[in-house]
């Protein structure tokens, strides 16, 4: 994003969003991102493994309305928890997946080393 306020012209317009309440509902969310307020979403996608529980992507239309409640709402006391807005970088989210596969070999190659060796 430029000084002027503008948005590059890839930018996808998916936000996302962290420090929900774990009891947030659908129609919680829906409320948040009120069209009138924030502008139009497609799709709205909770978080509900353990690892995502409490996160949330919302898709809109366009990027000048995600932008938009980007600014309005992050920060935003929402449930008495003060929400995280930011918009979605799919490169970052791959990354840490395969950071999450690395840890996991690593993990089965020590197991397999202190086998090897008779460690506990």
């Amino acid at each position: 994003m430029s000084r002027a306020g503008k948005l590059a012209p890839e930018q996808l317009p998916v936000l996302f969003i962290k420090n929900l309440n774990y009891e947030v509902t659908d129609g919680d969310l829906f409320k948040l991102f009120d069209p009138d307020e924030t502008g139009i979403i497609r799709q709205i996608r909770k978080g509900i493994s353990v690892d995502t529980k409490g996160t949330a992507y919302v898709v809109f239309w366009n990027a000048m309305d995600a932008k938009n409640a980007l600014e309005k709402l992050n920060g935003f006391n929402f449930q008495n928890r003060y929400l995280v807005v930011l918009w979605h970088q799919p490169e970052k989210t791959l990354k840490m997946k395969e950071s999450k596969d690395d840890v996991q070999a690593r993990q089965e190659s020590l197991g397999q080393l202190k086998k090897q060796y008779g460690i506990d």
